[in-house]
């Protein structure tokens, strides 16, 4: 049975043991301090002894794209250049860094985020189909503004042609794996999904085939772009299974299309999986938890929201519903571990767990296989506890851990995570957990990573 501390190896690339950084917005943006960004942000959770982090969402286009405000993008060889100082500190630390590279697609920025609209008159947002009739709805009501262009198949492979190319520089950067952002409601998950894709040439599901073939296609495009550009760097997607969709849609990805799918990417020549269960839309299926009440009523805060989100109104309208969605998508420890266990008996590739885990107890069940016997998993990933402990590792990593030092701090809140939508970067506001990493500061715990 293996364990935390255990090594494991994704692609050809030895990993020190099995706990991960998932993906997290950075914030870093492209200016002249965006390395140092990362650095600050990612070099201390590989000095804590995490094994591999993944470097969020980099966005693989010059334009478009971005789904929140300050998101990287890899478009450029030059910038991609200059982070060759964050992947040799992670190496330095002996961790491991692939970064995650995306589109938003539907999901980008001007689309719901009033002033980068207003200051992108002109704004288009690549789409895989036409939006869809509930997505239409919300335009007419003026909640989004969708200004749409359909891609030909031409610009579908030229779109895959600028993930190879971004990959080609990271690795000529010193990253040791590619992470495609195949959920949260990003392209990548539009070609896949029924719900957005009803293309009618290579890239869409013709009948009789598989639901996510169109999707699947895709990732295929991205994977040769990839080969051509970055050889056989390790290549790890999400496969979202649409769960968590309203029950007014009526075609999503199920549990069983999301294994089909893994298997399919895997022939392909995918490296590792991630399975996760996700919304159709963008909502608390992705940071479930607690209503983030304090975020949302912090003063210095307000005018960020109402100029993020159309006016002061608009972000009320915002925030209760963000307060319904929190009682429908509860905290749940490894929300993901029933599908991600279903795919590994399936696939011959590693499997990689995340969502709502916050124990090391969690994370040895999810590898070992708990009271079934049977692993959930091979790599165990956490996100949003890393913004309270960049750390984390310290406490988490180690034969002798054990007490209150085998659990995250973070209290899934999501205090973290609402600010962003102003362009803060995401860090802890609850007084309780920065007050008790304090402590730990103090007494030295998160050295022993070291």
């Amino acid at each position: 049975m293996a364990t935390l501390d255990d090594p494991v190896s994704i692609g050809g690339v030895d990993l020190p043991n099995r706990l991960y950084r998932a993906p997290l917005l950075e914030c870093a943006g492209n200016g002249p301090g965006a390395v140092d960004t990362l650095v600050d942000e990612l070099e201390p959770t590989a000095a804590s002894g995490v094994g591999l982090i993944f470097q969020g969402a980099s966005v693989v286009t010059a334009e478009s794209g971005c789904a929140a405000p300050n998101m990287t993008r890899f478009h450029d060889p030059a910038f991609v250049d200059r982070c060759a100082r964050l992947t040799e500190a992670v190496h330095d630390r002996g961790g491991r860094i692939f970064v995650q590279l995306g589109h938003g697609g539907l999901r980008s920025l001007a689309v719901w985020h009033a002033e980068h609209r207003a200051r992108n008159p002109d704004h288009e947002e690549l789409a895989v189909s036409r939006p869809p009739p509930q997505l239409r709805a919300l335009d007419r009501l003026g909640l989004v503004d969708f200004h749409p262009r359909v891609m030909s198949t031409a610009e579908v492979y030229d779109l895959a042609e600028r993930f190879g190319e971004a990959a080609g520089y990271a690795a000529d950067a010193g990253y040791d794996g590619i992470h495609i952002s195949g959920a949260n409601m990003g392209v990548v998950q539009q070609f896949l999904s029924p719900f957005y894709n009803r293309r009618d040439d290579e890239f869409g599901t013709r009948s009789g085939e598989p639901p996510g073939s169109g999707g699947v296609a895709f990732l295929e495009a991205v994977h040769d772009a990839v080969r051509e550009h970055a050889g056989d760097i390790p290549l790890v997607t999400k496969v979202p299974a649409e769960t968590a969709a309203p029950r007014f849609v009526r075609r999503r990805l199920s549990r069983t299309d999301a294994i089909g799918i893994c298997e399919r990417v895997a022939e392909t020549g995918y490296d590792a999986v991630v399975p996760v269960e996700v919304s159709t839309f963008w909502d608390m299926s992705v940071v479930r938890g607690a209503y983030p009440e304090r975020a949302w009523e912090h003063a210095d805060l307000q005018s960020g929201y109402a100029a993020a989100l159309g006016s002061p109104l608009k972000a009320r309208v915002v925030a209760a519903l963000n307060r319904l969605q929190s009682r429908r998508f509860p905290q749940e420890p490894g929300w993901n571990a029933a599908l991600c266990r279903r795919v590994r008996r399936r696939v011959d590739v590693p499997v990689l767990c995340e969502g709502g885990i916050r124990e090391r107890e969690t994370c040895e069940g999810l590898l070992g296989g708990g009271a079934d016997g049977e692993p959930a998993c091979d790599l165990v990933g956490m996100g949003r506890p890393f913004y309270a402990e960049p750390r984390l590792g310290a406490r988490l990593l180690g034969e002798s851990v054990s007490g209150d030092g085998a659990r995250a701090l973070c209290e899934s809140c999501n205090n973290c995570t609402v600010p962003q939508v102003t362009g803060a970067p995401g860090l802890c506001r609850t007084p309780s957990v920065v007050r008790e990493r304090a402590r730990l500061e103090t007494e030295g715990v998160y050295e022993r990573g070291e």
